[in-house]
């Protein structure tokens, strides 16, 4: 989308503490300016309405003077770049703490780009490109620093590439993290957000995604900046952080004073400052609309997600962490589909105990209060890094490619006192709840082998918890699979042999078959979870565990679309697990189709070939169903 400069009827008065131009008349005594609206137009980057003062912020400048040194001086620069980048490296790996308490969208972008940076910060070109500086040329660290980015961008964006945005992009990666250095060199402050008044429209030339990271979805009502786009790091987290936000409205900040009324239009991508008593009427309309939309949706949440024909479906909750314990309750959830077990492993040099973990698992077990919990056993590796179980794990276990590495159940057959403990508290908390109420999942299982090497393990603490006199439940939770790679799909039919019941998790499952990372901008648009292939092998999975009249839900992203409800439904899936806030809509379409039409539908979308051919016809149905509804 083109951006628009604002309309200007009359000339603007400069801003307070302005020096005049050259050649300017002498300064006249200031007439206060009119408060007449005025629209900028930027790019809509994430849906929402927000209305409230502008609180503007800008980055205090990450530049220090030129400066040469001594050769005397040169160890001591040294030490000082030494002690700059292990300062960037704590505050990358206290921002990819944080990653646990944000969306896992958020997570999933954000995740890939502080690895990057944590690359750079390790022995990349970068720094050893300052270090030669420092010797060679005798520069002080930050010049070194700043003359040694400035090349290597100067490099990327000089290359043969059509995709000019993403030169871009890794040019400005390599320069963000050539501020943070300078900022710790010379210790000028950080941007911070603590001072943003509750319900204010933040205003800034620009902002970084480790900036949206750290923005709380709760005080802040919107987001405008004159730079960035609807593709970038900092748009993806800010549409998955809720926020409603406008990038790329120039002129924006010189327009927008702090305190000024203004109401934004993510949709629209427009800001309105000093908006007139009928902008003002409209946007508050808006916002009831949006207002009366979710209190639509709420009124489903006691209704049952059933089809028109009488077909139950089970819709259930992603946990990532405790606090979303009440989110899940309001979306109407029959239960935790998912919990993820790392928050007990993150932001801790000491690995939980048995005791740690129950007294972690047992309060969420009471609040579900009868309704299912499915705990997921730690899935470490991959992007994960956890410092409690850093030690001890040799650098090659790491590898050039985690994700194809160590981890998930193969991490946790070789480290086995780590599933031991986790079995034990699992065991131990599922006594507190109705028999079948909690059960076990196993991530990144691969082949049958894996499974049955965990329920000797299992099995064999339960024995021991016995023997002490635990009180544990007559039948053992069910020991599940997720199924997330080809061969896991491919060899679903045999798997089904050895586990209680599968869940398939469809963004690695895409992933992995695609050989696509969502998170690497220059193969991102190559990810899509209508491929085909990807399709295939959730059929696949599926018919093996209906064949045994196995359980078997959707715990990815396909699960929380509305759109996509009705091909899962006609495969054979009758549990969904997603995120909560996507449980409402998803519910909605449940409750309006058909089964027998989903499972022709199903059967129209496997003929196909062509993911845009698959894509048509499940926008198709999907709009079908609305204006039938």
């Amino acid at each position: 989308m083109k951006t628009e400069k604002p309309d200007r009827a009359e000339p603007k008065a400069a801003p307070e503490g302005a020096k005049p131009k050259p050649g300017a008349e002498a300064a006249k005594p200031r007439t206060p300016r009119r408060a007449k609206e005025m629209v900028v137009r930027g790019i809509p980057v994430s849906p929402g309405v927000a209305i409230g003062p502008v609180f503007d912020t800008t980055e205090p400048p990450a530049e220090a003077p030129r400066r040469s040194i001594e050769p005397a001086e040169v160890e001591a620069e040294r030490q000082r770049l030494a002690a700059a980048v292990a300062a960037s490296r704590k505050q990358v790996a206290k921002l990819k703490m944080r990653l646990s308490v944000l969306p896992e969208e958020a997570q999933e972008e954000l995740e890939p780009l502080l690895d990057a940076y944590a690359l750079m910060l390790g022995d990349s070109r970068l720094i050893r490109g300052a270090r030669k500086r420092i010797e060679a040329g005798l520069l002080a660290a930050e010049t070194a620093v700043a003359d040694e980015a400035d090349a290597i961008a100067e490099v990327i964006l000089s290359a043969r590439d059509d995709d000019k945005a993403g030169l871009k992009r890794r040019a400005g990666e390599v320069r963000e993290i050539a501020r943070r250095l300078t900022r710790n060199l010379t210790q000028n402050p950080f941007r911070s957000f603590k001072d943003v008044p509750e319900g204010a429209i933040l205003v800034a030339e620009e902002l970084t995604p480790a900036d949206a990271a750290l923005l709380d979805p709760g005080r802040i009502a919107g987001v405008a900046t004159e730079e960035g786009g609807a593709d970038g790091h900092t748009a993806i987290m800010l549409r998955a952080l809720g926020i409603p936000a406008v990038l790329g409205a120039p002129g924006l900040t010189e327009q927008a004073r702090r305190g000024d009324p203004a109401v934004l239009d993510g949709a629209a991508g427009q800001v309105v400052l000093h908006p007139s008593a009928a902008s003002l009427a409209a946007a508050k309309e808006l916002l009831a609309a949006h207002a009366r939309e979710r209190q639509r949706l709420s009124k489903l949440r006691r209704l049952p997600a059933e089809t028109t024909d009488g077909e139950a479906v089970e819709l259930q909750a992603n946990l990532e962490i405790p606090a979303e314990l009440p989110l899940i309750a309001q979306a109407g959830a029959v239960g935790i589909g998912l919990l993820r077990s790392e928050f007990l492993f993150m932001n801790r040099e000491q690995l939980p105990d048995e005791d740690d973990q129950f007294d972690a698992y047992a309060p969420i077990v009471d609040a579900m209060a009868g309704d299912p919990v499915t705990i997921r056993v730690l899935d470490w590796g991959g992007e994960k890094d956890m410092e409690a179980l850093a030690e001890g794990v040799e650098p090659h276990h790491v590898g050039a490619n985690p994700a194809l590495g160590l981890r998930g159940i193969r991490m946790l057959l070789k480290r086995p006192a780590l599933l031991e403990t986790q079995f034990a508290a699992i065991l131990r908390v599922a006594a507190r709840a109705p028999e079948g109420a909690v059960r076990v999942m196993l991530p990144m299982v691969t082949v049958p082998g894996e499974v049955k090497a965990a329920r000797e393990i299992y099995d064999r603490v339960a024995r021991r918890l016995r023997r002490k006199g635990e009180k544990l439940p007559e039948k053992l939770p069910e020991l599940g699979a997720m199924i997330e790679t080809p061969g896991a799909a491919l060899a679903a039919d045999a798997i089904a042999l050895e586990a209680d019941f599968f869940a398939i998790g469809t963004n690695d499952l895409a992933m992995y078959t695609l050989a696509v990372d969502r998170g690497d901008a220059e193969v991102a648009h190559l990810y899509d979870p209508l491929h085909p292939a990807v399709l295939r092998l959730v059929q696949f999975s599926t018919e093996a565990a209906l064949r045994l009249r196995m359980p078997v839900s959707i715990c990815g992203e396909m699960a929380g679309n509305p759109r996509l409800v009705p091909l899962l439904l006609g495969l054979g899936i009758r549990c969904l697990s997603m995120n909560a806030s996507a449980i409402p809509r998803v519910k909605q379409a449940v409750r309006a189709l058909n089964i027998g039409d989903c499972a022709r539908f199903a059967r129209r979308v496997m003929e196909q070939s062509d993911p845009a051919r698959i894509r048509e016809l499940v926008d198709g149905f999907a709009s079908g169903v609305t204006e039938r509804g």
